[in-house]
Formats: C-alpha cells, sequence, structure tokens
C-alpha cells in the first residue's frame, strides 16, 4: 500500500469528484480469518440479530482491519471506503484523491461482548489522531481519522474525543483531527484487500499510537 501511495491531502469537491459505477465491488462469501459469512441478502455486511455495526478510520485499512478482528466479541469485519463522494469507488480511484474517499474497517460486534467504548478505546490507542490528512507515511484524505456512527453512537464518540483530546495534551500532542459524523454508505473494498494481514502475515502497517492511554 505504501508503494501506492499519492500526496493528495486537500478534499476534494463533490462536483469534482469522480463519476463511480452502479455496481458493487464483490466481495469473498467468508471472512478469511473467522469464517463467519460476510454478506446479507441484500449485499451489506451481515449484522445478526443482537449485534450492531461500528465504523472506523484510522490510516491504512490493513493493519486497521486487524486490530479489530483480534477483539473477543468481534463477529465480522470488512475494510472499504466511505465518507467521499463517488459511488462504488476502486482502490486506485480512492488513492487518486478524487473521491473524497476514506479507508475505513467495518466491525460487526456483540455488545454483550464488548461494548462501543472499548471499539473506541481502540481506535484511538491504535493510530495518531492528531496528524490531519496523513497517518504516519501514507499521506492523503484516504488516510484521515474518522468515527462513523451507527443510531446513538455520535454521543459516545464525542466524549471519548474529548477525554482523548484531554489525555493527548496532556502528554504534550497536537489537537485531534477526527471528524465524528454520522455514518455515511459504505463500499466495500476489493477482495485481496480483506483481511489482508492474514493472508500476508508480512505486509505493510503503517499504523502507530501515540503511546498516550485512553483513560478509563
Amino acid at each position: 500500500m505504501f508503494s501506492r501511495m499519492m500526496n493528495k491531502k486537500t478534499m476534494i469537491n463533490a462536483a469534482d469528484a469522480l463519476a463511480g459505477r452502479s455496481t458493487s465491488i464483490a466481495v469473498p462469501a467468508e471472512h478469511y480469518v473467522n469464517q463467519h459469512t460476510m454478506l446479507d441478502d441484500d449485499g451489506s455486511i451481515a449484522v445478526p440479530d443482537g449485534y450492531k455495526k461500528a465504523l472506523f478510520g484510522l490510516g491504512c485499512f490493513w493493519g486497521a482491519e486487524r486490530k479489530f478482528w483480534q477483539l473477543d466479541g468481534v463477529y465480522l469485519t470488512a475494510v472499504g471506503y466511505a465518507a467521499g463522494y463517488t459511488p462504488n469507488p476502486s482502490y486506485d480511484e480512492v488513492c487518486s484523491g478524487a473521491t473524497g474517499h476514506n479507508e475505513v474497517v467495518i466491525v460487526v460486534f456483540d455488545p454483550a461482548v464488548i461494548t462501543y467504548a472499548d471499539l473506541l478505546k481502540v481506535f484511538w490507542e491504535s493510530h495518531n489522531p492528531t496528524q490531519g490528512m496523513q497517518q504516519g507515511n501514507d499521506s492523503g484524505t484516504q488516510y484521515r481519522s474518522g468515527i462513523y456512527c451507527y443510531e446513538d453512537q455520535c454521543s459516545i464518540a464525542e466524549a471519548s474525543k474529548q477525554a482523548y483530546s484531554q489525555a493527548l495534551e496532556y502528554g504534550g500532542h497536537a489537537q485531534i483531527t477526527t471528524e465524528v459524523i454520522d455514518a455515511p454508505v459504505f463500499y466495500f473494498a476489493e477482495s485481496y484487500h480483506q483481511q489482508y494481514l492474514a493472508k500476508n502475515p508480512g505486509g505493510y502497517c503503517g499504523l502507530g499510537g501515540t503511546g498516550v492511554c485512553y483513560p478509563e
């Protein structure tokens, strides 16, 4: 992913974004790590009864997905694109900076085992949320920090942002640049990106946290 990185750090206007396509990108029938069925009948990610979704952008989605599939209570993860303008974009289109999309990971979890607040702790501690349109050596709008909220999650996310901002300030870090908005449409990334670091254990991962713990 690093070799294909493009330094596009200015958000494109909707009127200038690529047109995209009406056909969604095909994804594997099963999660590579846990073999759970990936899709509901309507082509969206499978969410069993009683389970919930969360959506995060924290840099390169290969490493971001691995952070979450390792957690107890997480049923499914998938990587994709969100918070831009182009319908059903390709990876190359997203990397061009001409879609406005962020690289994101969607997480399906059992709230009886792991809470949304638990996921937020992993989110904050797994990357540097003060870097604007980049994450480490990965530079561009698709690497921005973002929390995309379903149902009542925005109030929880905003409270966590405030708490972690104070912790970062105490640790001498810059202000958080994380966007917190209602969840936009999630578009699946191509099959080879799904659970990439399980298929390629030595693959690139540019994620790195600040070393500041999320306050309990």
